[in-house]
């Protein structure tokens, strides 16, 4: 037993570095978390940083988690998940996007959508296999694939082309040691979508490699002016590509982290026997929530989403009226406004952005390739804030053209 407090501190916490992982010491910490330390304790900051809903779940999704605690439904499900709630994905993914999946050997419920990409890395990945992972994009996939052995490869992609990944991108980065690409559109950070007509050509890539693709479709929901096409749906596609969505956006229930993944069954099976050694099952409490909010939440969510779309008008015109070039986003709950013309680097106008202006939002740079020049603006935020916001951003950039002049 250790009585002297002062044991551990100085330089013997420092030697404790020797026992870790050199894998595990080369990754960096969040970008984004470690942009946001910089706001923590300040007063009167607008957030437009967090990827997160600003509604509460529905009630009725909360209620039915009360009532399934009230009756001692808190043991463990089946390692896969309920099998009432993965008939009822197979159902919605019929329903929504016309995919379908054998809910009992081709779906597992996971610990939100991030377990199941990390399931799907760990399921499919040798040492030395490289990842092929189109950029700006969610800080996390290039991190998962180095813990696992694989080399992350980003692919750029260009505000020019709306940041849609094209097939000659994505051809001229593919090696003998290419083996997954991974997919996330509507896009975190962009706010991009892909049409059939944009997926066709990087679907005859991904043939002729010999590809698997996992695809994040947490965004599907949250599309505006046209339907959401998934990427297991087009000819050929379906066998080779894990489905990962969940409900943490358009069912506004981040905190339940409840999430799927959905494929081949040979690909299900494999992640199924690490999912059950690592975290046994989902919450059963959670799964109840998701089934509810399949089952009766779809008029709430499309609610959310009309109320997201009014503010992605807002939010765009506004950052255009302020001096920066945005491209109109059709998904997700992004803007990705381009702050070169200011002379700043994206961190440098992100900085001074909140400690002058007190408006937190997230440098492109942190998202890798092609993000530099650029700022992540979420609109999940209400319609007064966001005005606050914008009204801020313009005198911020306004600032700028008289230093510039001077």
């Amino acid at each position: 037993m250790i009585t002297n407090k002062t044991q551990l501190t100085g330089e013997d916490s420092k030697s404790m570095n020797s026992y870790l992982a050199p894998l595990v010491q080369q990754i960096q910490p969040s970008g984004i978390r470690k942009f946001f330390d910089l706001a923590a304790g300040s007063k009167d900051i607008i957030s437009l940083g967090v990827g997160e809903p600003d509604f509460k779940t529905p009630w009725h999704v909360r209620e039915a988690c009360v009532y399934s605690l009230e009756r001692g439904f808190t043991g463990y499900t089946s390692n896969a998940g309920m099998p009432e709630l993965r008939e009822g994905i197979a159902n919605y993914l019929h329903t929504r996007f016309a995919v379908d999946y054998d809910p009992a050997n081709q779906i597992i419920a996971t610990v939100g959508g991030s377990e199941a990409i990390d399931l799907a890395l760990r399921a499919l990945v040798t040492p030395g296999d490289e990842i092929l992972i189109p950029e700006p994009c969610y800080i996390s996939y290039s991190p998962i694939t180095a813990i696992g052995g694989g080399i992350p490869v980003g692919i750029e992609t260009v505000g020019e082309n709306n940041f849609k990944l094209t097939a000659e991108s994505l051809e001229a980065k593919i090696t003998p040691r290419s083996k997954v690409l991974i997919l996330c559109y509507p896009s975190n950070p962009t706010g991009s979508v892909m049409t059939r007509e944009d997926w066709e050509p990087i679907a005859k890539v991904v043939a002729k490699h010999d590809l698997i693709v996992i695809s994040d479709e947490i965004y599907a929901e949250l599309s505006y002016g046209m339907n959401h096409v998934s990427f297991a749906s087009l000819p050929g596609m379906m066998d080779r590509t894990i489905l990962v969505s969940g409900f943490s956006k358009a069912f506004a229930m981040t905190g339940w982290r409840m999430g799927y993944a959905c494929g081949h069954p040979d690909l299900i099976s494999a992640m199924l026997k690490i999912h059950q050694y690592t975290v046994m099952c989902a919450p059963s409490m959670g799964q109840v929530a998701a089934l509810e909010a399949l089952t009766n939440g779809m008029e709430e969510k499309d609610r959310m989403v009309d109320s997201y779309n009014q503010r992605r008008r807002l939010i765009v015109k506004g950052l255009r009226d302020a001096g920066l070039e945005c491209h109109e986003p059709q998904g997700a709950f992004y803007a990705f406004p381009s702050v070169r013309k200011t002379g700043l680097t994206s961190d440098q106008f992100a900085q001074r952005l909140l400690l002058e202006y007190k408006v937190a939002a997230v440098p492109g740079s942190v998202f890798g390739l092609g993000g530099e020049g650029y700022l992540r603006c979420s609109y999940a935020t209400s319609v007064s804030q966001l005005n606050e916001a914008i009204e801020r951003i313009g005198a911020f950039v306004t600032q700028l053209e008289r230093e510039r002049m001077e």
